[in-house]
């Protein structure tokens, strides 16, 4: 007969497993055996095909929520841009810190200072980051405010 303490040992061995073989899948296996464990020491009287009913239904439920929050993440995680910072910046406007010439200069974002390429403009000109070639930042002069509406 199984009893409420097998299910915390199962919990315990599928916790374990989880550690060293880190899946996100297997740690919603060790959450049902507990709740099965729990389950069993309110009613001790629970026969086996209804603990493994129990279990099978848990397991199944916590990998399909499981899943369906690790997608919803991954989607959020695609506008991220690790490892392509200058990336982030696409839209924003900026001041010109050193003029553009021949198609270089300097300018300040937040508190760092980027390399930017784009058409010859004089130092303290906003800017518009427009685009990244690498770690460069491609700008072009952006809309005064009283321009925006036209268009």
């Amino acid at each position: 007969m199984v009893e409420f303490w097998h299910w915390f040992v199962v919990a315990l061995a599928l916790g374990v497993v989880e550690i060293f073989a880190p899946t996100a899948f297997i740690i919603w296996l060790a959450g049902a055996a507990a709740a099965v464990g729990v389950a069993l020491l309110v009613w001790p009287t629970m026969g086996g095909e209804y603990q493994f009913l129990i279990f099978a239904m848990i397991s199944i439920a916590g990998v399909v929520i499981a899943r369906f929050l690790f997608r919803r993440q991954e989607h959020a995680a695609d506008g991220l841009h690790l490892n392509r910072r200058a990336e982030q910046y696409i839209g924003t406007l900026h001041t010109l810190e050193t003029d553009i010439v021949n198609g270089h200069g300097r300018a300040q974002v937040g508190d760092s200072h980027w390399a930017v390429e784009g058409p010859d403009m004089p130092s303290g000109t906003r800017v518009r980051v427009v685009g990244v070639n690498g770690v460069v930042l491609r700008v072009e002069r952006a809309p005064l405010p009283q321009d925006a509406g036209e268009g």
